[in-house]
């Protein structure tokens, strides 16, 4: 199980259609929130499948 924190910026394996991808949480628990930095489109995921999905952390949260 990964440890999110508020404020992680992660890198998903595949883009988002905007091309970007980097993705910034901003809401924790069962599903995860988070925003695209290039075009601020924001997502609810559940915790699982971000789990997948994660490439690597960009940076830490608090």
């Amino acid at each position: 199980m990964v440890d999110f924190k508020l404020n992680d910026v992660l890198r998903l394996r595949k883009p988002h259609p905007c091309g970007g991808y980097e993705w910034t949480v901003y809401r924790l628990g069962a599903d995860i929130g988070i925003i695209c930095n290039t075009c601020k489109h924001r997502l609810l995921i559940p915790r699982s499948d971000i789990e997948k999905r994660i490439k690597t952390f960009v940076s830490r949260g608090e």
